[in-house]
């Protein structure tokens, strides 16, 4: 590309196709790299550990979970946001951003094409390097394969014990044990209350109250009259 409009840069850098974009996709290495490979950048790929240079992630040294070539981006473990729901999600960033610490050697067209400029000792070192990260990605995927059997083993023997605990007839309810009958309680001897002494028919009659006579009035005698 010629032109130097920004406008037309801008254009051509993001309707470019997928190939060019892939080796845009590319990060410095460390100096430690440099030396080894004789290379300043290469494209980023999933595995490769990597350090955040500029942002709010300085520092942060983690692996690459996954390169977006169409954004251009690239997704690195542990540097997230919240979303205003509350989620926290992977925080895109640019590749230019990112420091190569280690390299992922498990690709054999990137170990053949980092090689093409190497010594035969240098070769032998990278070829040693890729089988021991080729045996430890085995062994991780194996332990993976081994839990997620045992989590299956698991929900299916629980789903067994369920199923012949809903076939099996329901056992009849044990008689409940009568419950001995309490001994019978000696009866204490009955006593009895004194009876009150019988009042005399003149003790009563003395105790009645007395009626009383009407009165009778005797009659008006007009004067003269015997």
């Amino acid at each position: 590309m010629t032109t130097i409009k920004a406008r037309k840069q801008r254009s051509f850098l993001y309707n470019a196709p997928v190939h060019l974009k892939r080796k845009w996709i590319s990060s410095h290495l460390a100096e430690n790299l440099l030396l080894k490979y004789d290379r300043r950048s290469i494209p980023v790929i999933k595995g490769d550990t990597v350090k955040v240079m500029r942002g709010s992630y300085k520092g942060h040294e983690d692996k690459v979970a996954k390169v977006n070539v169409r954004d251009m981006t690239v997704n690195v473990e542990g540097v997230i946001v919240s979303t205003a729901k509350g989620t926290k999600v992977a925080k895109p960033l640019p590749a230019s951003t990112l420091l190569i610490t280690k390299l992922n050697l498990t690709d054999k067209w990137r170990r053949r094409k980092l090689e093409a400029k190497l010594s035969e000792t240098a070769k032998k070192e990278v070829e040693k390097e890729a089988e021991e990260q080729i045996k430890a990605r085995e062994e991780e995927l194996k332990a993976v394969e081994k839990a997620k059997e045992d989590e299956e083993r698991a929900v299916k023997a629980a789903e067994e014990a369920e199923k012949a605990a809903a076939e099996a007839p329901e056992a009849p309810a044990a008689p409940e044990a009568e419950a001995p009958a309490p001994a019978p309680e000696e009866a204490a001897p009955e006593t009895k209350a004194p009876a009150p002494p019988e009042e005399s028919a003149e003790g009563e009659a003395k105790k009645a109250p007395a009626k009383k006579k009407p009165a009778t009035k005797k009659p008006k005698t007009e004067e003269g009259e015997p």
